[in-house]
């Protein structure tokens, strides 16, 4: 039986009607494109925020618009993102067959890690999530028809998520997308210290990042190891906080754009 998953924060997160959405999504990727410049480098993988489009819609746009460019050959997205409402030991793809918003279904792929036990088949973790949701519409507009493999993450060691990113890595139709905000809820100088190291250590690949200084810091981990070992380069699109777009500057929550790219 076709089982889909329905968007849980299409209305909150970002808007909830499909003309609205769409035209929300290609504004900000208008703005992205003009600071990418002609011809940006595509990356294999990106670091993205996944906060409401009113606070970090912009940074996550600089991101995507360098994905554009590689549209015609990229039909696969493998997407890796804290769990926020659910505790998880482990990593969790969903059973649906796909993942739907306000512009239309997403079809869940298949990946070859039925040996990994850190995996596991549960669509509780994914059912409320947003780390991931806010990334489809970007996805949606930049890519059109994809297959998408998705990964809520919770409690794991950076070398199984290592492991999984592995795995999935693929060739050139492969994307890989790692969704994390970074510092919650410090005033703003305090969040621009902070975010300014995590930002670095996310650019020259070095780990553990503290769970304290980002949410998706337990899927990013795995990526840097993994980072590390295939030497990827990497490209800082952007950084920002909550308190640089929509909000106050008492309590911010900030949020970076990042490319990593294979060694030619």
């Amino acid at each position: 039986m076709r089982r889909v998953r329905r968007p849980a924060v299409a209305g909150l997160f970002y808007p909830g009607g499909k003309t609205d959405l769409a035209g929300t999504v290609d504004g900000l990727l208008a703005e992205g494109r003009a600071q990418a410049g002609p011809d940006p480098r595509v990356p294999k993988v990106v670091i993205v925020p996944h906060a409401g489009y009113i606070y970090s819609g912009s940074t996550a746009a600089q991101a995507y618009a360098r994905v554009e460019p590689a549209a015609e050959r990229i039909t696969r997205v493998v997407m890796f993102g804290p769990s926020h409402r659910v505790a998880l030991r482990g990593l969790a793809l969903p059973s649906s067959s796909s993942f739907n918003t306000p512009l239309g279904d997403v079809a869940i792929g298949t990946a070859d890690i039925s040996d990994l036990p850190k995996v596991l088949v549960t669509d509780a973790p994914h059912a409320q999530e947003h780390s991931l949701e806010v990334q489809l519409p970007f996805l949606q507009r930049v890519l059109g028809d994809f297959e998408l493999v998705p990964f809520s993450v919770g409690v794991a060691e950076p070398d199984e998520v290592a492991r999984v990113i592995d795995r999935c890595w693929g060739g050139p139709e492969t994307l890989l997308v790692f969704s994390t905000d970074l510092s919650h809820y410090y005033p703003y100088d305090t969040a621009q210290r902070l975010d300014a190291e995590t930002v670095q250590q996310m650019v020259t690949m070095t780990g553990p990042i503290d769970p304290d200084r980002a949410c998706g810091a337990r899927p990013v981990n795995g990526l840097l190891e993994t980072g590390a070992r295939r030497g990827l380069t990497t490209e800082l699109y952007g950084w920002c906080n909550s308190g640089d777009t929509a909000g106050d500057k008492e309590r911010v929550v900030g949020y970076a754009a990042i490319g990593a790219f294979e060694q030619d």
